[in-house]
């Protein structure tokens, strides 16, 4: 009787949370508990290597690292954490990288629990999607669409490693395969041999396969969903035309316009410098990976020192936008700055509407993406300007980390273990903001009910420029 009398009071209690804080809030606090829970876990023995230390807020920083899926680390994973400790992390990678909703509900649905409308409320939050229709249908496809993608390409990655030569004990062939696998799609970047993937450098299957695989990761879960749509439509072999969204069409125009862009630009930056003892095509191989590892897995095949500074800050450029939204990664998103370039395009043009794909750009989405950007790029201006001031490092080096974070790519030139204490905080705090979205970081402190005036006041125009 009392055990049923404690469950009623935490249904009740839960009831109350529910009633009191907004979705976002609550999504923010399931965030925060993952990261105590890694936190935690992280200190178990089991995971650890014998004789491993490291300090509490190292492990904190560890710990947000993991659920953004960041990858930047102030101590060499595979001297801390033991093979168990790296399996442990590829679980946590799904759960930052596909998002605690997605996770639950996905054991919600093979378990047939039935999802009430508050739960189908805070996915649609957590996936930062627009509508509550469908939503449980596309966290069915695109979970096992991912799950599928990385044992198949754990397989092949297996295999190949052992064929190749890469690996002499085919259990550490599967190790290193599944890993590869995994951390690509879920973007992670986080290094557990010390070399990233150096030595594949020159490995043309491979960089391309990572490449793909950052690709699908990347895209958005919505943009999956369509393509799945379309290969089901081709099946069926219907005579009407299947319609991509809105969304899949500027996510994968913005991540094209972006993904040519810097390869064209780090390719004229570094063909006579870093790449100079090169063929075009391994140039071009190089440049095209650097554009696309950028966007938010962090993984390399060279020492970021040896390149040009102005190629660091084309790095920098890239990880700030990050990928596309509901995806793995962060950032302001490439909808957000396709937004701003549309709306600077029609400015020029003199329209007052923003047009695309025979579809009109709400107004609604042109603010947030001008907030999420002077937001963003505030926040990261600020944080660079603070770094400079408490730590010893060159500029180029702190703009590279801090855009890093925010991004949640995990990309460094080698100064985050030399962080103050401070400095850690600093990026600590950005990682998770780049993890949940500037946007819902607003959002987060805004009342659940906000009020109408029920009036305007006049309008009276300013001069401006």
């Amino acid at each position: 009787m009392n055990f049923d009398r404690r469950v009623s009071f935490l249904k009740k209690s839960w009831q109350k949370v529910n009633n009191r804080f907004s979705s976002i809030q609550i999504i923010v606090f399931y965030y925060l508990a993952m990261t105590i829970l890694s936190l935690i876990l992280f200190s178990l023995p089991v995971f650890r290597e014998p004789g491993s230390h490291v300090s509490f807020l190292d492990m904190v920083f560890m710990a947000i690292s993991t659920i953004s899926v960041t990858g930047l680390t102030t101590f060499d994973i595979n001297s801390v954490f033991n093979d168990t400790g790296v399996l442990m992390l590829e679980v946590l990678f799904h759960v930052g990288g596909l998002g605690i909703m997605m996770i639950s509900t996905f054991f919600f649905i093979v378990s047939k629990r039935r999802i009430t409308l508050k739960q189908r409320q805070l996915i649609m939050t957590d996936m930062n999607q627009p509508r509550l229709s469908g939503i449980v249908n596309l966290i069915r496809i695109t979970f096992t669409m991912l799950l599928a993608i990385e044992v198949v390409f754990g397989t092949i990655f297996s295999i190949y490693f052992y064929m190749a030569g890469y690996y002499h004990k085919i259990s550490e062939a599967i190790f290193f395969g599944f890993y590869q696998a995994i951390s690509a799609v879920t973007n992670s970047g986080f290094d557990v041999t010390g070399e990233s993937i150096i030595p594949f450098s020159h490995d043309y299957f491979f960089i391309i396969t990572i490449m793909i695989l950052i690709f699908i990761g990347g895209i958005g879960f919505p943009v999956l969903m369509d393509f799945h749509g379309w290969i089901y439509h081709k099946k069926s072999k219907s005579r009407l035309p299947f319609r991509f969204s809105l969304f899949s069409k500027i996510a994968l125009l913005a991540f094209f316009v972006l993904f040519i862009g810097g390869t064209v630009a780090i390719w004229l930056l570094e063909k006579d410098h870093n790449f100079a003892n090169m063929n075009l095509f391994d140039q071009w191989l190089n440049s095209s990976f650097y554009s696309m590892t950028t966007r938010n897995a962090g993984l390399q095949i060279h020492d970021l020192n040896l390149f040009q500074n102005t190629t660091l800050i084309i790095f920098s450029l890239l990880m700030f936008i990050g990928c596309s939204p509901s995806s793995v990664g962060g950032g302001i998103r490439t909808t957000t700055i396709a937004i701003i370039g549309l709306y600077l395009y029609s400015f020029l043009k003199n329209e007052n509407d923003i047009n695309i794909f025979g579809r009109k750009i709400a107004q609604e989405d042109v603010r947030k993406s001008v907030v999420v950007f002077m937001l963003s790029a505030g926040m990261c201006l600020f944080s660079i300007l603070f770094l400079t001031a408490t730590e010893d490092h060159s500029l180029i080096s702190i703009i590279v980390e801090v855009t890093s974070a925010f991004g949640t790519t995990g990309l460094s030139l080698g100064i985050t273990d030399d962080l103050s204490n401070t400095g850690k905080i600093m990026i600590a705090v950005l990682m998770f903001i780049g993890r949940i979205g500037m946007l819902y970081t607003l959002m987060l402190f805004v009342p659940k009910e906000t009020q109408d005036l029920g009036y305007e006041f006049p309008e009276e125009k300013i001069i401006i420029g």
